[in-house]
């Protein structure tokens, strides 16, 4: 007879959920997303007082407030700034970014660079469905030219950035795509996403049922060529995973293979994990400048009382 504790309490997806009132439009497929996330924490088995949630402005900014957990709604494209101020401050914190597409790739495009080239050890989740929603549909950067939904005069005349090539180019050391209307699959990615140590992204393609009339539920659905337009990599034998984080012609090539799967030609569409490579950490950087940092977070240090009589010496 088995003797393991049967009042140990488990982290279910429900715990993450707060209570204030939900005003997502039906069939929002942010509703998909935060539903993903909360599905991972729990099969991860991360408390909620373990947890820091940073949302910016758009609807997918309304993420931190449907979340229980530490969270911070802030500025417009600032999501990224704040999630690595988090992170930094606690690094014992499990820091999940959540943004909209122009909010991400738009205002906030800056800041994702520089996200990417540091390597802090957190997860960039953003809801890319082609507008700004919150203000009646405004065409976002990931459009592509030519293309116009019902709220717009006229079509896009710029080219759409391609996020997965972005964060590629970036230095996101985990780079993914999921799909809101398949919360299983997409949570089951930003699972790994969060346990990876780096800079994460997972690009999450999301209907907009008022504004994008173009990338609906039926156009996700649909097939080409008698095969369905979305399509899973991990059931295609594809390897992200850069196996010596040291051989730079294998990171080459590993970049390569999904760049090249990011523009799929014919229009077929890849979830999954396109690129994974792990290296050490800005944090871990810092640890090794801040020895202190390896016993206890930011937070938890006394500032305020140090021997700075060898800075001064140095300036005498």
């Amino acid at each position: 007879m088995s003797t393991a504790p049967t009042d140990v309490k488990t982290v279910q997806p429900a715990d993450f959920k707060s209570d204030i009132h939900n005003d997502w439009c039906p069939g929002c497929g942010d509703f998909g997303v935060i539903s993903a996330v909360q599905m991972a924490l729990a099969k991860l088995q991360v408390p909620p007082h373990r947890v820091a949630v940073i949302s910016g402005i758009g609807c997918a900014g309304k993420s931190a407030h449907y979340m229980n957990a530490y969270s911070f709604h802030t500025l417009h494209g600032r999501v990224m700034p704040s999630v690595t101020a988090m992170k930094l401050a606690n690094h014992d914190l499990t820091v999940i970014g959540v943004g909209g597409d122009g909010d991400a790739y738009g205002i906030g495009g800056g800041h994702f660079v520089a996200g990417g080239r540091r390597n802090l050890n957190i997860t960039y989740v953003v809801m890319n469905n082609d507008v700004y929603a919150l203000t009646k549909g405004q065409a976002s950067p990931t459009i592509a030219k030519g293309q116009k939904t019902k709220s717009m005069s006229e079509a896009s005349i710029m080219d759409a950035i391609n996020p997965i090539l972005l964060a590629l180019a970036c230095g996101y050391t985990f780079v993914a795509r999921g799909y809101a209307l398949d919360t299983k699959y997409l949570s089951e990615i930003i699972a790994q996403a969060i346990e990876h140590r780096g800079s994460a992204l997972v690009d999450v393609l999301q209907t907009c049922p008022t504004y994008n009339d173009l990338h609906t539920k039926g156009f996700y659905a649909g097939q080409i060529e008698g095969q369905p337009r979305l399509y899973r990599l991990d059931q295609t034998g594809y390897d992200p995973i850069v196996h010596n984080p040291d051989d730079p012609v294998e990171i080459a090539q590993k970049k390569a293979q999904a760049l090249l799967k990011s523009q799929e030609p014919g229009g077929r569409i890849p979830l999954g994990v396109y690129y994974k490579l792990d290296v050490p950490t800005y944090e871990d950087h810092l640890k090794a400048k801040i020895p202190g940092l390896q016993q206890k977070p930011l937070a938890e240090l006394d500032l305020y009382h140090r021997d700075i009589t060898p800075n001064l010496q140095e300036l005498m």
